[in-house]
């Protein structure tokens, strides 16, 4: 039952996350104006994840290929791969899926913030509380997965899993930072050193490119990055345990005690 607990635990935070994403969505977008701007930033993030991803991918490829073979000529084993391959799209997946409830959320926050500071706040909060479960969901299904199916190898095939979201974490955090940085400083150039406008003015065409890469970057990538170190922090627990051996069944307690600090979570 206690090794099953983390993996329950894990899908009852994506339920979690799956239902206050849906109150996200039933709230009001605003009016016309509001949504066209709206739909700009988002369609804008989804464009450069887009084409990020595809560079990703042929990463993941690539090191998927070599650490299968490796697995012939050491004794790592093959499905470390799989592993590699898995903590990949559960990295992505994880800002990925923070970004689009967060661009999505923008907007009706701002409209909740016409009635009250309580309502804009409450939306916000809740699309943060979105990616938050998604990460620890993820992370610890795909650890608690990899762990109950190659309980005496995990040590090795668990590498694979913290190597992948590890991976994505480096490519979405830099890329995206370096697109947010980039759209921030040519939004203020044009906008305050060439124009005379105030920065983030709604004049400014290029404000739509700098919110464009506070979402990628600050969001998108943060997921990746929160992913990464959550999965990585557990792996390497488990991996102490195992590597010691002082006692047998020692090693599932990571994954236990991050499951209570979900459901801790939740509860509040």
């Amino acid at each position: 039952m206690l090794n099953i607990f983390p993996l329950i635990i894990g899908l009852i935070s994506l339920f979690f996350a799956a239902g206050i994403a849906a109150f996200i969505i039933k709230k009001p977008k605003g009016d016309k104006k509001m949504q066209e701007i709206a739909n700009a930033i988002h369609k804008g993030a989804i464009t450069f994840l887009n084409e990020e991803y595809k560079i990703i991918a042929a990463f993941i490829i690539i090191v998927t290929l070599a650490l299968l073979a490796a697995s012939h000529y050491t004794e790592m084993p093959w499905q470390t791969s799989i592993a590699f391959i898995t903590g990949a799209i559960f990295s992505a997946l994880a800002g990925n899926i923070g970004m689009r409830v967060a661009t999505a959320a923008n907007v009706r926050t701002a409209e909740a913030a016409k009635s009250s500071v309580r309502k804009g706040l409450l939306i916000a909060f809740s699309s943060g509380a979105v990616m938050g479960l998604v990460v620890v969901g993820l992370g610890i299904l795909g650890i608690t997965i990899f762990y109950l199916l190659f309980e005496k190898d995990a040590a090795s095939i668990l590498f694979g899993f913290g190597f992948g979201a590890s991976s994505i974490a480096l490519f979405a955090r830099v890329g995206g930072g370096i697109y947010t940085k980039s759209a921030d400083i040519g939004a203020d150039l044009v906008g305050k050193v060439e124009e005379g406008i105030p920065e983030d003015d709604p004049r400014n065409p290029a404000v739509i490119a700098d919110n464009v890469g506070d979402n990628v970057g600050d969001v998108a990538g943060m997921g990746a990055d929160l992913f990464e170190s959550y999965a990585d922090s557990i792996i390497s627990a488990i991996t102490l345990a195992l590597i010691a051996a002082v006692y047998s069944k020692g090693d599932i307690y990571p994954l236990v005690i991050a499951a209570i600090g979900i459901m801790a979570s939740i509860a509040a």
